[in-house]
This record gives structure tokens, C-alpha cells and sequence, in this order.
């Protein structure tokens, strides 16, 4: 009896493993027919006829007109089906909230962007509520419906959804996966923003087609996403990627996280705008958007304090260069729109502070997401989940 249900799942594991190779080549190389299915995943033809038509029928894949021949019948192509649902991807900044609904591929089909100016918790989900049922109400009709809600948080998160610090929040101990799962009846996954960032990257922007990637989040905080070997790292209870609270000054100043001389309180958003100030900058202009538009005028004041931050962000990249020896280092969030003047002290930092073989095949790159790489990062993971889900048990109507 034993060997009778061991192979059983053996043959279920197969077959769920054999169904995930067919639907990334009709997800990758739509619009595919059958034979070329077989060919890119060497699996025979009638495994893969069986496997398509089960996705047909849970509508994740569609039949098309015929393709080209080489000789013979034209093949009947294969779609993916991206709108058969969609996801909502959320990032809870430290000053806004933005919510992106997106379909099955990860395209946004619109977003929602509100300031938060209180972190109290209630408030906080009440704005969160607030986009998610604007959101909700540009869906069209899908088979699927919300297939889950991603959200992305400056903290550090456990596995379990549980949010257990987020010191620029002021939270500690929260049960926000729970909690929203409760009030919108969905999958809800919850991540660190910055653990996100590097997923979206490494989907959808600048790090398609590398596999051991640094995505720096730098905004009012900082926090470090890590992909290695193409995998994301979270550590064991997905603590990793706090790097923006790794000590860079003995007794600097004093973090909301308790700790002094955090990274983040030399290299954020929130230093450039004290710098800023220092600077006798006016208080109303003392925005990264208008410190920007300073630096486009030529204003030295504004380029002085671009330059210092490049050189103390190189400070802690260097940390991480030497420590993971990644192939990318991504710069994004919000500091990435002022790469143009941020981008040559930070390269004339590394090339100081760096060994030579450190430097070797390594790029440097500002995020093109900007401030999309968080929610489109968790958004994907909801949208894998659910595939994941989809492939498991066939048609399913638990998301609808």
C-alpha cells in the first residue's frame, strides 16, 4: 500500500512538474504551437497534447490562428491567456502608497498613488482599502476574477506574513498578511519592499537576464534585495536584505531601529532633504523632485548634495560587493530618478574602495521601474502562486 501511494505522488509530482515546463513555454514564447512545446521542453507530443488542452480548459491558455509551416498543415498556435484574472501589487511606502492592478503578465493596466502622512496601522488599511476597492472597480469580467493581493513593506517580515518591525512605520508585530486576507477574501502575500524591488527587477526590469543581482531600495529608508543563483534569498525565517541598518558610523546617529550609525540615516531620501535645509535651501523646496529640477538648472548646492550621497551610498555598496560578490548592482525606488547626478560619485567611490577583481564583470545600474519595482515584484509572486495553485488542482475557483 505504501509503494502504491508513493508512486502515486511521484507520478502527481511529475505531471505537476511536466505542466509548469508547458505553461513557461507558451508563457515565454507565445504564440507556440504543440510541436515546438515538445521540442523546447523534450517531452513527447502526447504528454504535451494532453497538458495543453487541461490549461485550455482552465482557461490560463488559449488556441489561436495557425502559425507558419515548414511543409504540411499549418499548427494551431497557443496564447497565454494574461487576462484570465488579475493582481493587485501594493507598496506601503514611508510617505505614500501605491497600488498597481495588473494582468496575468504583469502589465499595469492602472495604478493609484495617495501621500500617507499617518502610520497608525488603522489608518494606514483604511487608505489600503481605499485604492484596492478602486482598483477592484476597473476590473472587467475574467475567469478568474483577483486572483491575490501582493504588498510590499519596509520591515522586516517572517515567512509567515507577519510583519515584525518596521521602524519608519512604527510598527511591530503585525498580522497584516491575516489581516487582509480577512478583509478582502483573497490570497494575500506579504514581503520586505525591498526583496520585492529585486523581484520586479529581475521579472521585469533592468535585471532580466542576470542571476546574482543587489537591488538597492533607496527612498526615505534603504533596504537591500538579493537574488542568487536566479533565486531570491530571504534567509531562513525571511529576515535578509535590513542592510540599510548595517552600522557605517561608530556612535553615529541614533535609528529608529535602536541601532546607531545606520547606513540609511547617511544615504536616504530623508538625508538629501536635511542636507537640504543645511544648506539653507527653502523648506518648500526642499523635495527630491525639486532638488532634481535644482541640479537640472545647474544649481550647485543641489549637485553638492547628489555627489555626497553617491559617495555614502558607495559606502555600503561597497560592504555588499565585497561580502556577495554580485554580477548587477540595481540603485532604485525613489533615488533612482536622480541617477544623472548621483551616478559618478557613487562610481568614483567603488572604483576607490574596491579591488580590481570586484570590479570585473560588475554592472552598475539605475532601476527604469523607479518606483514600480516593489508592487510589480509583488505582484508577480501573487500571480506565481496562483499559477502554482492552478497547475496543482486544475481548474480552480477558490480566486474567482
Amino acid at each position: 500500500m505504501y509503494n502504491f501511494g508513493s508512486k502515486t505522488f511521484n507520478q502527481y509530482e511529475v505531471k505537476k512538474g511536466n505542466k509548469s515546463l508547458v505553461l513557461e513555454a507558451i508563457k515565454n514564447h507565445s504564440p507556440i504551437s504543440r510541436a515546438s512545446i515538445a521540442e523546447l521542453t523534450q517531452l513527447n507530443k502526447g504528454t504535451v497534447s494532453s497538458l495543453v488542452n487541461e490549461l485550455i480548459e482552465d482557461q490560463i491558455v488559449t488556441e489561436t490562428g495557425p502559425g507558419q509551416s515548414s511543409g504540411g498543415r499549418r499548427p494551431i498556435m497557443l496564447l497565454f491567456n494574461s487576462n484570465a484574472g488579475y493582481s493587485i501589487g501594493i507598496d506601503i511606502g514611508v510617505n505614500y502608497l501605491l497600488g498597481i492592478l495588473t494582468n496575468l503578465n504583469g502589465e499595469i493596466i492602472t495604478e493609484k498613488k495617495v501621500d500617507l502622512n499617518h502610520h497608525e496601522f488603522e489608518s494606514v488599511m483604511d487608505q489600503v482599502q481605499s485604492i484596492v476597492d478602486y482598483l477592484k472597480s476597473q476590473m472587467n469580467p475574467t475567469p478568474y476574477g483577483l486572483v491575490g493581493i501582493g504588498v510590499g513593506v519596509p520591515g522586516t517580515v517572517h515567512k509567515n506574513g507577519m510583519v515584525l518591525l518596521a521602524p519608519n512605520l512604527g510598527w511591530r508585530d503585525i498580522p497584516l498578511k491575516e489581516h487582509m486576507e480577512r478583509l478582502f477574501q483573497v490570497p494575500v502575500t506579504v514581503e520586505n519592499e525591498a526583496n520585492a524591488g529585486s523581484y520586479g527587477e529581475k521579472i521585469y526590469g533592468v535585471g532580466r537576464g542576470f542571476d546574482n543581482i543587489a537591488y538597492i531600495s533607496a527612498g526615505i529608508g534603504i533596504g537591500v534585495g538579493l537574488i542568487i543563483n536566479g533565486k531570491l534569498y530571504k534567509g531562513n525565517n525571511g529576515f535578509s536584505g535590513e542592510m540599510g541598518h548595517m552600522t557605517v558610523e561608530l556612535n553615529g546617529k541614533l535609528c529608529r531601529c535602536g541601532n546607531r550609525g545606520c547606513w540609511e540615516l547617511y544615504a536616504s531620501e530623508q538625508t538629501i532633504i536635511e542636507k537640504a535645509k543645511e544648506a539653507d535651501i527653502p523648506n518648500e523646496k526642499a523635495t527630491l523632485e525639486n532638488l532634481i529640477h535644482l541640479a537640472e538648472q545647474g544649481n550647485s548646492k543641489a549637485n553638492d548634495i547628489f555627489s555626497e550621497i553617491g559617495e555614502l551610498l558607495g559606502i555600503g555598496i561597497t560592504n555588499i560587493i565585497n561580502t556577495f560578490n554580485p554580477e548587477q548592482i540595481i540603485i532604485g525606488n525613489r533615488l533612482a530618478m536622480a541617477n544623472n547626478w548621483i551616478k559618478p560619485s557613487l562610481d568614483q567611490k567603488l572604483k576607490q574602495n574596491l579591488l580590481s577583481f570586484f570590479q570585473e564583470d560588475l554592472s552598475i545600474q539605475f532601476s527604469t521601474l523607479n518606483s514600480y519595482s516593489a508592487s510589480l515584484g509583488v505582484s508577480a509572486f501573487t500571480i506565481e502562486k496562483f499559477l502554482m495553485i492552478s497547475l496543482t488542482n486544475g481548474t480552480n475557483t477558490a480566486f474567482r
